[in-house]
């Protein structure tokens, strides 16, 4: 029975670690002589991968004060309006694009990581309500498990950097972007699956939103270790106002930074270990990169295992610093001005 599940278990991996680069080289060779496409497997597409089968997203820009709506790029191509140059989607008469709305792989996945995120919540929710797990203890592995993360989220991270009367109400969105991104990072490990989080873009909506509520809920002496720093003498306020100032965006800049690095260079190794038995059967012949495999599939299940590891701490640091950045905000200091002013 262990002998068989260990099969199982072997056969699993190395689908999970060879379909996806099968499918980038397949996309490689169609693109270029390049054995495997590393960026063209990375980049964002305007169609979802699914298991033999390309679902194509529908194309939705506006062009010189036109919208366009098409089911596909292609159906865009077919309707004459517009051309494909190099992958990549322009009007026929040589206009621009101003605005471009279209429907992407990672934006989808986006979706994914939060209607999963609002169905665990709703459901757990009503759990709750019923009286499961507030009146008796909590019922099934599904439900201990959120409530190990929930309490992890609301004690361990929440309660640890945000003052004990606010805390509470920051609570329902770090646990939300936590189970959120956590979802997104994962998500690259399926079979042609997609790391969201892999795109400077979502990062930086995400690191977006913890500023908007940092900013939003700052206390008034949060503004005026801004604009004023009480304490100082006027001469040093002149230098420390524009360096907090900057610091108020450097904070959500390396939030999105962080997560989009660390989550693209996962990606971009299990792509390049694994394309050496590509590269290799093109260079020396079928026997080479079977050879090749023998090295190159096992250290990616090992990859797997940490990228997985890796896609859950990332999620719980951008958690963090979200709570130290609105912790930091919403707190409230005890000044001596008029002291120090008269030392000065």
């Amino acid at each position: 029975m262990l002998q068989a599940f260990r099969r199982v278990l072997v056969t699993l991996m190395v689908f999970l670690c060879v379909a996806p680069l099968v499918k980038a080289a397949e996309t490689g060779e169609e693109n270029s002589d390049s054995p495997i496409d590393v960026m063209g497997k990375v980049v964002d597409h305007h169609y979802l991968a699914l298991p033999g089968y390309e679902l194509q997203l529908p194309r939705i820009m506006l062009v010189d004060g036109e919208w366009h709506f098409y089911a596909s790029t292609h159906a865009a191509v077919e309707s004459g309006e517009f051309v494909e140059q190099d992958h990549v989607l322009v009007p026929a008469d040589g206009s621009d694009i101003t605005l471009d709305m279209s429907i992407t792989a990672h934006l989808m996945y986006v979706w994914f990581g939060v209607l999963l995120t609002l169905w665990l919540t709703i459901a757990m929710a009503r759990r709750y309500r019923r009286g499961t797990g507030r009146e008796t203890e909590p019922r099934g592995w599904f439900q201990n498990l959120f409530e190990i993360v929930f309490v992890f989220v609301q004690d361990e991270i929440a309660k640890q950097n945000i003052s004990e009367d606010k805390y509470r109400k920051f609570v329902p969105y770090l646990f939300a972007v936590f189970v959120a991104i956590t979802f997104m990072n994962l998500f690259g490990l399926l079979p042609w699956g997609v790391t969201a989080t892999a795109d400077i873009t979502v990062t930086a909506i995400l690191a977006f939103i913890t500023f908007i509520i940092t900013q939003w809920n700052g206390s008034r002496d949060h503004w005026e270790h801004v604009f004023w720093f009480p304490g100082v003498p006027p001469l040093m306020r002149v230098i420390l106002t524009p360096i907090e100032i900057i610091g108020l965006f450097t904070k959500p800049f390396a939030l999105a930074v962080r997560l989009f690095a660390n989550m693209l260079s996962g990606k971009v190794m299990i792509i390049c270990i694994l394309g050496l038995i590509f590269i290799f059967a093109d260079l020396f012949g079928a026997v080479a990169g079977v050879g090749v495999s023998l090295f190159s599939v096992p250290l990616t299940a090992a990859l797997y295992i940490l990228k997985a590891f890796v896609g859950i701490l990332q999620a719980y640091i951008f958690t963090l610093l979200s709570a130290v950045f609105i912790g930091m905000a919403v707190e409230e200091h005890e000044h001596h001005e008029e002291g120090i002013e008269a030392h000065a």
